[in-house]
């Protein structure tokens, strides 16, 4: 460490600025910190955290963001999220101080070890590892995620510091470049908003997904950000003659309690729209009430409840739409009473009951879960939940993309609990089959099970479970797991064993291949040896070498084909391709002569011949979409709206293969696109629609259905249109015409 200034009023390293405004903007900064942090400070911390502070000042005093300002206000804004928003202590703040040392500076590991012990080190060593996942290709990120998810097993704060880190770089996105944002907010919406859900930082999970759609879907964003502010002050009158009766009857409770209306995010209310098939205007619960009470713990049970009750009294409850997590927490600590009722003017309303206790877990969720189970020998669910991580990373053999998607939908996703015959609760992702609750139960009863019963009834091993189901599972020592089972599971544990055991299945049958093909390299006077498997299982276009004796012993590969291979002592060697693609080597991120330039792809532009490329089937792009370019094996460019159904898949798990991508004006090809319209039948109304497609706009129809049910129709309309611009036109005149309440875009296909 160079010399430092000693004055209690310059802790900032007297060369690291020379702006006078700077050095007091990142004093303001840190003393924010400490000030947050005091209530957590013990003996001696201040000083370690100065220390953590000077340090990584130093090591960043050369560097700035893109934004323009000192690098060193990042870290310190990290530390601030871990102890304000997600209520981390000392420990937690220094590793967030030094984040970025290891990754970006000279500081090494070594040193942070030597100064702070080996606790922080390795929380610093896992935030650094973290770094490097989403830069790597596919296959070494899961092995990095694998290394990343042990780590959090053993140390939980080195993904909450992560989770700060990504939430404050999300909010100063706006000085990244197009391509970046788009990369980066894809990662966040994939994998770091359900992290934080799973963690039971609900708060940081919302923000983190509205950040990512604002970047993913801006003009989408910009609506629904600006309907909400124009309804803002009709909610609030709302919400306070909602409010007013419920306060009243509370007060005669003698219950100590807040209660007050929030609105819901701007992508949970995307969510609803895109799965209700509904208008803004139809989204019954743009906002929650939330009530909380101050309760001692033997009584928060029966406060909630009390609650519920004057609630019940109050207005008329949606007996389905009871959410009792109370009596059943979720597996990330979540506790809560959510219950819906129909309020003033007809209007379902969402109302959720917490003590303080339960809302500081919901906000804060890991970090509170913990302080409130230090001297209780209460069940710690996160432990349960990262033992089966634990279990699950290290029966893994699977490819990156699979392990994170399995991931993804094992230990990210939404919950249900079901039960044992004998009463015992299982807690499993939605979607779960009974497959993979046989598979929880114990990998032998998975490995052998037949079919299920659900509340005594005969159900086959795909039925999809529901909270609140009973299960017991049928099993036959003549069973065994088959190909076609992955289709009917979503958990990590049972698609791992299903894989395991036909691979041991696959292992005997490949031993037939292994004789075939030894046979065949012996008469070609080549040898059977690990790197001539290899060339041979690349030249076939196969994963690995069992894959490739497993398809000679079923005869699906035609040993034929080798006679093309040349032999030299005793290595095959493949022959030499006629036609290199070329699309590959030009888009090749890591090849020395790429260059910036060569990424600004322009379709039907004058570079447009020298790249072979498609449009996506999943999406349909037409000029004027905001698209990306993707490098497919085989295909050669795709072309993806960045609002693709795939895109957030695409560019979080192929960071590298995306092409920076824009339209060229070009008036002499159309696009298939599709409308779908809805309105009041009348009279006349098809010849309306028709009349401007065609007549008005000149606009060719490819196709067109009409449905039509107690007064309303609803069609479906396949146009050819040149761009974005002409099919916005197209929608603007038909939503003139009277009787038609909507006209929105579907992908059609041809």
């Amino acid at each position: 460490m160079s010399e430092q200034i000693t004055d209690k009023e310059n802790l900032v390293p007297k060369y690291s600025l020379t702006d006078a405004e700077e050095r007091k903007l990142i004093l303001r900064h840190y003393r924010a910190l400490l000030r947050q942090l005091a209530p957590k400070l013990k003996k001696g911390d201040k000083e370690t955290v100065r220390l953590a502070f000077e340090m990584s000042a130093e090591a960043h005093k050369t560097m700035r963001r893109k934004t323009g300002e000192p690098y060193i206000l990042h870290p310190l804004a990290v530390a601030m999220i871990c102890v304000e928003e997600i209520g981390l202590g000392v420990r937690s703040t220094i590793c967030a101080l030094l984040h970025d040392t290891v990754e970006d500076t000279e500081l090494g590991l070594d040193d942070i070890e030597r100064e702070f012990g080996t606790e922080i080190a390795k929380i610093v060593d896992g935030l650094t590892k973290i770094s490097n996942v989403m830069d790597a290709n596919s296959s070494q990120q899961a092995e990095n995620f694998k290394k990343i998810l042990l780590t959090l097993t053993d140390d939980p704060r080195v993904i909450l510091i992560k989770l700060a880190d990504r939430l404050h770089n999300m909010r100063t996105l706006d000085s990244m470049k197009r391509e970046k944002q788009l990369k980066i907010s894809s990662e966040t919406v994939w994998v770091y908003a359900p992290l934080a859900h799973r963690m039971g930082l609900y708060k940081i999970k919302s923000e983190l997904e509205d950040l990512s759609m604002k970047y993913l879907e801006p003009d989408t964003y910009k609506d629904i950000a600006k309907k909400l502010s124009e309804t803002k002050r009709e909610r609030t009158r709302y919400i306070n003659e909602f409010i007013k009766p419920l306060r009243e009857k509370l007060q005669k409770t003698n219950l100590d309690f807040e209660i007050y209306g929030r609105p819901k995010s701007i992508h949970s209310i995307w969510n609803k729209i895109k799965k209700q098939g509904v208008t803004f205007n139809e989204v019954y619960d743009l906002f929650a009430i939330r009530i909380i009470i101050n309760s001692t713990l033997e009584n928060e049970k029966s406060d909630c409840w009390k609650v519920y009750s004057v609630i019940a009294d109050a207005y008329n409850p949606r007996p389905e739409r009871l959410r009792d997590w109370l009596s059943n927490p979720k597996s990330n600590g979540y506790e809560a009473l959510h219950t819906t009722v129909l309020g003033p003017q007809g209007r379902w309303v969402e109302v959720q009951i917490r003590t303080a206790r339960m809302n500081e877990i919901a906000e804060k969720g890991l970090a509170a879960h913990f302080k409130y189970k230090e001297g209780t020998n209460v069940e710690d669910r996160f432990d349960k939940w990262f033992t089966q991580i634990r279990e699950v990373i290290n029966s893994q053999d699977t490819d990156g993309i699979d392990f994170l998607q399995d991931f993804k939908t094992s230990f990210l996703a939404e919950e249900i609990y079901v039960y044992t015959p004998k009463g015992e609760i299982k807690m499993l992702p939605k979607g779960s089959s009974a497959l993979d609750f046989a598979f929880s139960i114990h990998s032998a009863v998975g490995s052998k099970c037949i079919g299920a019963k659900v509340h005594h009834k005969l159900v086959p091993i795909s039925h999809k479970l529901r909270s609140g189901d009973q299960i017991e599972i049928i099993t036959s020592n003549k069973q065994k797991p088959s190909e076609d089972w992955l289709q009917h599971v979503v958990t990590a544990k049972a698609r791992a064993k299903i894989k395991d055991a036909l691979r041991e299945e696959k292992r005997k049958i490949a031993e037939d291949g292994k004789y075939i093909l030894q046979r065949k390299l012996d008469g070609m006077g080549a040898a059977y040896t690990p790197g001539n498997l290899d060339e041979i299982a690349n030249f076939y276009k196969l994963s690995s070498q069992l894959e490739l004796l497993y398809k000679i012993a079923i005869k699906q590969i035609d040993l034929k084909e080798l006679k093309d291979f040349s032999v030299v002592g005793q290595k095959l060697e493949q022959p030499k391709p006629v036609i290199v693609e070329k699309i590959e080597t030009a888009y090749d991120p890591n090849a020395k002569n790429y260059t910036k330039k060569e990424t600004e792809l322009i379709i039907f532009g004058e570079s447009s011949d020298q790249i072979q490329y498609q449009l996506a089937k999943c999406c349909n792009p037409i000029p004027g979409d905001n698209v990306f370019g993707f490098v497919s094996i085989g295909k050669g460019m795709v072309i993806h709206r960045t609002n693709c159904p795939n895109a957030t898949q695409l560019m979080s798990n192929y960071g590298h293969r995306i092409v920076k991508t824009k339209w060229a004006k070009n008036k002499e090809i159309s696009f298939l696109t599709g409308l779908k319209i809805i309105g009041l039948d009348d009279v006349g109304i098809v010849n309306k629609i028709t009349s401007i497609i065609s007549g008005q706009m000149k606009i060719n129809i490819a196709g067109l259905s009409i449905e039509s049910e107690s007064g309303v129709f609803e069609g479906m309309i396949k146009v050819f249109v040149r761009d974005k611009e002409e099919l916005e036109e197209l929608v603007i005149n038909l939503k003139k015409v009277e009787g038609i309440q909507s006209v929105d875009r579907f992908d059609a296909e041809e």
